[in-house]
Order: structure tokens, then sequence, then C-alpha cells
């Protein structure tokens, strides 16, 4: 606790090895922050940064912490195939508005196999013609997988973009059997 009597902000992170390559997993004691793709040390480092300054407090590395325990596992069982949901309490405090809004009706409303179209997504929240707006919302997602914007693409059936790359996401929604799995 802080003077104050209030509890400091505490971030805790790790990399976990996965099928698309290393994801940094942060936590506070609120839940799962953020999940970045790619994390060399070149990108854990810039990712590390931000969330300092967005949080105001500095990350400290803790694979071991309760904080990350189960989101580490969940992750790791759905890169296994084991797992087709993640039941983990999430800390939405990178993102705010209309983001906000299309990425929690993402999470709650497209399960694993099935995809939605972003001018679809963007009905289910009240804004027909914003389809445009939720790709915007797809690429500030901070939860990237366990928020699945892997899952929003184009009406027309192009898979549209992702902040993950393209071959990350050919990847994800194949382990998710919408997509065949690459010959190579």
């Amino acid at each position: 606790m802080d003077s104050h009597g209030r509890y400091e902000q505490r971030v805790v992170w790790a990399v976990v090895g996965t099928g698309i390559g290393p994801l940094l997993l942060a936590a506070t004691r609120e839940g799962l922050v953020n999940v970045v793709f790619h994390a060399t040390d070149e990108v854990r480092g810039g990712a590390l940064e931000r969330l300092a300054s967005r949080l105001g407090t500095e990350p400290v590395e803790e694979p071991g912490s309760p904080l990350l325990a189960e989101a580490i596992r969940q992750v790791e069982a759905y890169f296994a195939g084991e797992r087709r949901d993640f039941e983990l309490p999430l800390d939405w405090s990178l993102i705010s508005g209309f983001n906000r809004e299309v990425l929690r009706e993402l999470a709650a409303g497209v399960p694993f196999g099935s995809v939605v179209g972003y001018g679809d997504l963007a009905r289910r929240v009240g804004r027909p013609g914003a389809a445009q707006a939720v790709g915007t919302a797809m690429g500030a997602n901070p939860l990237p997988v366990v928020v699945p914007c892997h899952r929003v693409v184009e009406s027309d059936g192009g898979i549209g973009g992702f902040g993950g790359g393209l071959k990350t996401k050919r990847h994800l929604l194949a382990l998710e059997g919408i997509l065949p799995e690459p010959l190579f």
C-alpha cells in the first residue's frame, strides 16, 4: 500500500513460447493487461516501456507470479489444442470508449472456430457503417489471441489485416479449424 492506504499498481510479465513465436503476457492485480506478439528482445523492450508509461509503474519480469500463472497455463493449452476459450480476468485499462466496447463484444460473442466481419461487429455494437472504426479497434487490441481479433475478417471473404502479421493470423485461424493448415 502507498502512504494514502491505496494499493500501488503492480505489473508483472513473462514470455511464453507458442506456435506463433514468443508472446509477452503482462498482468496487473485486475487481470491480464497486455499480450504482445513476436516478443524478441527489441520488441519486448519497447512494449515494456509503453506499459510503464501507460500504467505508471515499471513492469517486473515474474513468470512465477500468481497474477500470470493461469494466463500462462491457458495460453499454452490453447496453442496445444487443448483449450478453446479463455477464462481469465482481464484488465481493460489500456483501452476505452468505442474500442473497448467492440473488443468486449468480440470476446463475448465470437466463439472459437467462428469468424465475424468488420461490418457485422459494428452492427452488433449498434454502429452500422462503422466497419473501418472496428478495424481500428482491432489494431488497438492490447489483448490479442485472448480477445480474438484474429477472428475478424472482411465481408468479401478476405482475411483482413492483423497487427501480428498475416502469417500469424492464418496460423491462428488454422489452429481454430477455420483455415487449412499451411503446407509449409
